[in-house]
């Protein structure tokens, strides 16, 4: 891990990065963030704070300092395995102090996404994160398909039913939680589940609605009440040299 560094993004309103600030693990003093007249930090959980269940190092004491100069935390997260509330138990148990509503993960904008747009979706997602949205309406066709990173549902018959929702219908959504190419564990790089949204894109001829992060959308649903985008750092990991 001593090659992967805190990597700070400045958000501004047009919805893009600038104004990066590195701080590496070894922590040093926050009065960059304090002098950049920040408000609020929203945080990356996988692979920034922990990996799995272990925390990476420095990760407990950095946020703490980060709660203790004031500044607003929300946790920001593509995480698509796990329910809000399993992600919370997971991160207290390896010795981080957050609340639930503290957490915003792709997840949260993909429920808020399918109630907005009265959605009717066949899900690609884990059984855990299921639990994250609404029932689905028997009285009514399936009418999009909502797809997070769900291993244990990614095979054929299940692609299959997708794809066939996806092409008899033309005005079906398809709803990428996230479009991650691959994810942490502790014995390395994982396949992610956007191989899989591309898929369904190429066989069924349409466009997905991305939802999780760089989306703007998420972003601006993440953001603490009463603070700007301008207001607000990003705070994530990155590869980069020592």
């Amino acid at each position: 891990m001593s090659n992967i560094c805190l990597i700070i993004k400045r958000i501004f309103s047009k919805g893009k990065y600038n104004n990066f600030y590195y701080f590496p693990y070894k922590i040093r003093n926050l009065d960059g963030i304090r002098n950049m007249s920040i408000k609020a930090a929203l945080v990356d959980l996988s692979g920034t704070l922990h990996v799995e269940d272990q925390p990476t190092p420095k990760a407990v004491e950095a946020l703490k300092r980060l709660r203790d100069s004031g500044v607003a935390i929300k946790f920001v997260t593509n995480t698509t395995k796990e329910s809000r509330q399993t992600l919370l138990n997971r991160l207290l148990a390896i010795g981080f102090q957050l609340q639930k509503e503290e957490i915003y993960s792709s997840l949260s904008a993909a429920v808020l996404y399918v109630n907005k747009n009265n959605l009717n979706p066949y899900y690609l997602v884990s059984k855990d994160a299921r639990t994250d949205f609404p029932d689905n309406d028997d009285k009514r066709p399936l009418d999009s398909v909502v797809v997070g990173l769900a291993p244990d549902e990614f095979y054929y018959e299940n692609l299959n039913k997708a794809f066939n929702i996806l092409l008899n219908n033309k005005n079906a959504k398809l709803v990428a939680i996230h479009e991650g190419k691959y994810y942490k564990r502790k014995d390395g790089l994982a396949l992610g589940p956007g191989c899989f949204v591309k898929g369904l894109e190429y066989a069924a001829g349409v466009e997905s609605v991305l939802i999780g992060k760089p989306n703007e959308y998420f972003f601006k649903n993440a953001l603490i009440d009463g603070v700007n985008l301008d207001e607000c750092v990003m705070i994530g990991d990155v590869r980069c040299k020592n």
